[in-house]
Parts: structure tokens; C-alpha cells; sequence
């Protein structure tokens, strides 16, 4: 097999990638990443459909990937690994629990479809960086994982919240961004304030996702801090 094949059986395997993680995926986005012609893109998703892929044109947005399929495991490098292994570290540090629980799993998961010996190599990473501070360090909130979910699917939050001056209220909010500066902090529209705050999690003494949705804030996260917080 030559290198330009090689090539572009790793561009293929790329393109793959890019449609399982996105919903939409452009001709010119792709063509942009893999500094290629669309006219290449344009051949290289002609032969994924030819190899049974079910990529679906939406016109005028982009391709996407038929509701339900799935891709096999894709198999992670070495360094790959141990770089999500390392990151481990980074989250242990936090001070969420659910967030601690939801990694460490998935990073099991991640473990388990690693090739033989970089599962044991990675296990060896694994010991050899782990420090007892980490695993023991105190939590005091466990609320991430919930917020997260109610943040992506736009659902309304029930709070009973304790502000630094110690008082109690109870909120409705928009969970809108999750940030962390070594504490963990929840940007979210207040609709008791009509505005939006931050809320730091570890202060939430109640949780309730409720069913109904709210209309998603159209902006990105660098918006949010252009429009709200430059004047601050």
C-alpha cells in the first residue's frame, strides 16, 4: 500500500470521526482541516457511502450520519492514552464527585478497548501517577453531572441555593456554561433575578432538573463574556 493511500485511508477514518462527534459536518470545513479541495471531500464521501457508511446530505447544511448508526470503538494511540490518562490527574483534582464518577468511568471504558499492551502500559501510567491526595481529597458537591445534562438538553433547573452572605432562595434557572477557576462555577439565567449570575455548585443545597424546557440562549460562551461581563 503506498503512502498516498495510506494517506487517505487515515483521511477517511478522520472524516468518520469528525461525522460521529458533530451533527453537521461541511464540505468546506473538512476540506479546510485536511487542507484538501472539497472536490477531494466530495470523493472521499462518495467512497465511505460505497463502503455501506450511511452519510446523509442536508441541503444547504452539510453531511451527517443516519440517526442510530454506529461506528466500532476507535482505537486510541499509545501517546493518546496516556495523554487521556494524565488528564485523570487534572480531573481528580476536582471537587465535584459526580464529575469525579462519570471520568473515571469513562476512562475505564476507555481502558477496556485498549490493546493489550498499551492497557498494561497504561495501567503502569495509571499507578505511577496517581497520588493519594487525589483519590482522598474532600468533595463538596456532587451536582456537575446533573447540570451538565440539563445545560446540553435545556431543561430548567430547581434550586435551593445558599449565596456567600449565607441567605437561602429558591431559583429557577437556565443552566447556560460550566467553568472552572479552582472552584467550579455554573453561569445560568436567574429567572427570580431576571439576569444572569454564577452559581457555584457546592452551594446548591437542592436539586430538581425539571421536565419543561426553556429557548436556548443564541450566543457562544465568548459572546456571553463580550455582551455581559466587559462592563463589569
Amino acid at each position: 500500500m503506498d503512502y498516498s493511500e495510506t494517506n487517505r485511508l487515515s483521511r477517511l477514518t478522520e472524516i468518520l470521526i469528525q461525522l460521529q462527534t458533530k451533527r453537521i459536518v461541511t464540505a468546506s470545513e473538512l476540506a479546510n482541516k485536511f487542507d484538501i479541495s472539497k472536490r477531494t471531500i466530495y470523493r472521499d464521501i462518495k467512497a465511505l457511502e460505497q463502503s455501506g457508511v450511511p452519510v446523509l446530505t442536508e441541503e444547504g447544511k452539510g453531511y451527517t450520519l443516519m440517526k442510530g448508526y454506529k461506528i466500532p470503538p476507535v482505537m486510541f494511540t499509545e501517546k493518546q492514552a496516556n495523554a487521556l490518562i494524565l488528564a485523570e490527574q487534572l480531573v481528580l483534582n476536582s471537587k465535584d464527585a459526580s464529575f469525579v464518577k462519570d471520568y473515571s468511568e469513562a476512562i475505564d471504558k476507555i481502558k477496556s478497548i485498549l490493546k493489550y499492551t498499551t492497557k498494561d502500559k497504561a495501567n503502569i501510567l495509571l499507578e505511577r501517577t496517581r497520588y493519594d491526595e487525589n483519590i482522598n481529597r474532600k468533595r463538596n458537591s456532587s451536582n456537575l453531572s446533573d447540570l451538565q445534562n440539563a445545560l446540553t438538553n435545556y431543561n430548567l433547573v430547581k434550586i435551593e441555593y445558599i449565596n456567600k452572605e449565607n441567605s437561602a432562595s429558591i431559583r429557577i434557572i437556565e443552566p447556560f456554561a460550566i467553568l472552572n477557576s479552582e472552584n467550579w462555577y455554573l453561569v445560568a439565567f436567574c429567572r427570580l433575578r431576571n439576569e444572569f449570575r454564577f452559581f457555584r455548585p457546592d452551594r446548591i443545597q437542592k436539586l430538581e432538573i425539571l421536565t419543561e424546557n426553556f429557548e436556548p440562549h443564541n450566543m457562544t460562551l465568548q459572546e456571553y463574556f463580550d455582551k455581559y461581563q466587559s462592563s463589569h
